[in-house]
């Protein structure tokens, strides 16, 4: 021990600490969530994340051209509606022909190395703004939900989507979904869940960007309890059981130990959402000027790295050689 260990001598220099540490996570473990919006030629700005927009398909492809050169090997995309469309099941998110299945085809055709994510979920397409059609007493109803899920992750495998990733957390989704692509011949399609996904308040942002807060109630009733660790993880394990290729954690930073649980307790891979809230607020602290933006990007990145993370889902991938690179 000290005096003649002297950790201090591990650490003193840059060059040292350079091939002593972990690297940062290369691109092509991000995975960009974007939200794709009818027309041609529209850049929505969203206030609350700033660097991130509602984009046309064709403003997508356009912003995909440098990611795609970085590397950045992934993306998610969520889709809106308008207001016209929207009913009590949210019939138009398995729309063969709606926004995400024609940005689908239209980002597989552009660039297609590029693996493409969509989201599974209604609750930008309701007019109640749940993740299922409700019940007589107001509730989602749980087996008719999951009906509804597996006819958007058919129609979004049929447009060519990679991965379907259901962010509904009803029981049973899996394996609906499973089935479903299964017998519509969509067997090498992926099946990532949000397997562990709470009820945060970190989603403001995200549910401003895609116009989707419950428009009574909340989510508490099927999305996990950030107090309630062991259902939290049976959630990924019943998630497993049921075929999930790969599980989810959402948020992340503050679930790090409810990652590198998951992490010991399986050996599929695990996406970690770094979610639109944790990125709002490292952008209000830079903008405050109490922290650089840069750095606190990537220590919080290289946590979820460390905890166990294989894939990250994160607003910070359209920005990947600014906050990434020295």
């Amino acid at each position: 021990m000290f005096p003649d260990v002297r950790l201090r001598r591990l650490r003193q220099s840059a060059a040292i600490r350079r091939i002593l540490d972990a690297p940062l996570p290369g691109p092509e473990k991000f995975m960009w969530p974007t939200f794709v919006i009818e027309g041609e030629g529209k850049r929505e700005a969203i206030d609350s994340m700033p660097g991130q927009y509602r984009l046309s398909i064709d403003e997508l492809l356009r912003d995909l051209e440098p990611m795609a050169a970085t590397g950045i090997g992934s993306i998610m995309l969520f889709g809106l509606t308008e207001d016209a469309c929207k009913d009590h099941a949210g019939s138009e998110a398995w729309n063969e022909n709606g926004t995400v299945q024609n940005a689908v085809r239209a980002v597989k055709k552009e660039y297609p190395d590029l693996i493409v994510a969509a989201d599974a979920c209604v609750c930008a397409y309701t007019d109640h703004g749940h993740c299922g059609p409700l019940t007589d007493k107001g509730a989602v109803d749980n087996d008719a939900a999951i009906d509804n899920l597996a006819k958007i992750c058919v129609s979004h495998a049929a447009a060519g989507a990679d991965i379907a990733a259901p962010s509904a957390m009803m029981d049973g989704q899996v394996q609906a979904i499973r089935a479903g692509l299964d017998q519509n011949g969509f067997n090498e399609t992926i099946l990532m869940s949000y397997s562990t996904k709470f009820a945060s308040s970190m989603y403001g942002p995200f549910r401003d960007a895609e116009k989707s807060a419950p428009g009574q109630g909340d989510r508490k009733g099927y999305q996990a309890s950030f107090g309630d660790l062991r259902t939290a993880l049976r959630e990924s394990a019943f998630d497993e059981a049921e075929g999930s290729d790969m599980l989810m954690i959402k948020p992340s930073l503050f679930y790090l130990d409810i990652l590198a649980r998951m992490r010991e307790a399986t050996d599929l891979p695990i996406a970690a959402y770094n979610v639109s809230g944790e990125y709002s607020m490292l952008h209000a602290t830079a903008q405050r000027g109490w922290g650089d933006l840069k750095s606190m990007v990537q220590e919080s990145t290289a946590a979820l790295a460390r905890a166990g993370a294989d894939i990250l889902i994160s607003y910070w991938a359209n920005q990947y050689n600014e906050l990434f690179k020295d």
